[in-house]
């Protein structure tokens, strides 16, 4: 694999109808690289890969293909092609005049159509299928067309946009192998677009992982699966228990009432963290051999390993293993400090906090809300500070609801579901036991009556205070 950039995006962003789908993407792509985008609906993958391609300009920042600014370049001067979800074959032509049709247009000599043509159909497992017409092909080989012409004019880069959506699950997989072999033995730089967790960790050199128009961490698939960045990447990237934490200190971690050895360091004295432990690093024993203990509430069979689901306590855990276990079963859980990964939170002391304004008798006023509060005793135009603790907030119907929010992510936590939703031009964390579609508008409203008001001190009160 290469080492010099052969793609570079420097603080790209992107609007669509005013909504920033990208926000500051800087990315660099090495030359013969396979690399994935990943991330739900609406991340802005597809665009990333589009701007990349020249099929979309970007609002500002700058693209380099080989170390040269290239966004004011159309796509045909680009040496990359594409390969879309919907492979736009044409139905009029066989298999070989499908794949020979782009050097055609570039008028080049019919031995060396022939020569490349045939060769890209045996890359491809199409070896004596050039006279069928495209019609009489099953889905995966039409795929397989598909990247045999956009392969055939020799890029140095080929965009795939989720290509293997269409085919069923077991041609999915065989074609997951059969990319990587086809970039492997090409030598020439792969950037793929997927949803789909297991196709960017089988076939990827590089996983990027995004939401919400930002990069939300790059790695290698090992260094994504196994080191997440923060709970949508460990939520996103396979099955996690994650869990509210506190760092005691450097290497000791509490949560669920318990301290617990780990690895990791550099955190302040009792912040509070996330904690991820994969399913398949929880060990079962019998009860008194445990570091805490469960219920068992429900066994799957998945092929290679039972999905156990324990109750600890109130906080529900997932739990991979080949040992079967009953329902009702009492089990010891234990983890290796290495197993037990810690993650920044994006709300580091896990309520809301906001400012607003005493605005009459009794009344607040703050982001577009407002609430009485009896014996406020705050002379109106005293500006407040104002905790809001997650669980305060619920989520309701929209015909009932103080507003709606937008649902940027959803993450199990154990014992509830952390949400993250954008309402008044801001960020709100909400703990709830409902389970919600993310990238939606969802309703929410607050309790009144438990927002704990503090009056913000003016310079003054605070050199007065001081003294």
């Amino acid at each position: 694999m290469g080492s010099v950039p052969i793609i570079e995006l420097k603080d790209v962003v992107f609007e669509y109808d005013g909504e920033r789908v990208l926000d500051g993407i800087n990315l660099s792509i090495r030359d013969k690289e396979f690399v994935t985008f990943l991330g739900p609906s609406g991340c802005g993958k597809t665009t990333t890969l589009r701007i990349i391609g020249g099929f979309m300009n970007a609002k500002s920042g700058e693209v380099y293909f080989d170390g040269k600014e290239c966004s004011s370049v159309p796509p045909h001067k680009r040496n990359i092609n594409t390969v879309f979800q919907k492979y736009a074959l044409f139905p009029h032509l066989n298999v070989f005049e499908n794949v020979a049709f782009g050097l055609k247009v570039k008028k080049m000599p019919n031995d060396e159509i022939k020569k490349r043509v045939s060769k890209m159909l045996e890359l491809v497992n199409l070896k004596g299928f050039d006279k069928r017409k495209v019609n009489q092909l099953s889905g995966g080989q039409q795929q397989r067309v598909a990247i045999a012409r956009a392969l055939v004019n020799y890029p140095k880069v080929l965009l795939l946009d989720e290509p293997l959506g269409a085919l069923d699950l077991k041609l999915r997989k065989e074609m997951q192998l059969e990319l990587k072999k086809i970039q492997q033995s090409l030598d020439i730089t792969f950037i793929y677009v997927t949803h789909d967790q297991e196709e960017a960790l089988t076939m990827s050199d590089t996983v990027v992982v995004m939401k919400d128009g930002v990069i939300q961490q790059i790695g290698t698939p090992q260094d994504i699966y196994n080191e997440p960045k923060n709970a949508f990447v460990a939520d996103f990237i396979g099955e996690s228990n994650i869990i509210d934490a506190i760092m005691v200190k450097d290497f000791l971690v509490r949560f669920q009432g318990c301290d617990f050895t780990c690895v990791d360091k550099g955190f302040a004295p009792m912040q509070p963290v996330d904690v991820v432990i994969r399913p398949e690093d929880i060990k079962l024993s019998p009860a008194i051999m445990g570091m805490k203990t469960g219920i068992v509430e429900s066994v799957v069979f998945k092929g290679v390993h039972y999905e156990i689901s324990v109750d600890c306590d109130g906080y529900h855990y997932i739990v991979h293993s080949t040992a079967k276990q009953e329902v009702g079963d009492r089990v010891g859980l234990s983890v290796d400090p290495a197993d037990i990964h810690i993650m920044q939170r994006l709300f580091a002391d896990d309520k809301n906090t906001v400012y607003g304004e005493v605005t009459g008798e009794n009344t607040v006023e703050f982001c577009g809300f407002s609430f009485e509060r009896e014996n406020l005793s705050l002379p109106e135009g005293t500006r407040v500070q104002l905790t809001i603790y997650p669980q305060d907030i619920e989520v309701v119907s929209e015909d009932i609801a103080d507003s709606k929010a937008y649902l940027e992510s959803l993450v199990y936590k154990g014992k509830h579901n952390e949400l993250i939703v954008w309402m008044a031009e801001r960020q709100w964390l909400i703990h709830s036991q409902i389970d919600e579609q993310v990238a939606t508008d969802i309703g929410i409203k607050f309790d009144f009556d438990k927002i704990e008001i503090t009056p913000v001190l003016t310079d003054e009160e605070v050199a007065d205070s001081e003294k």
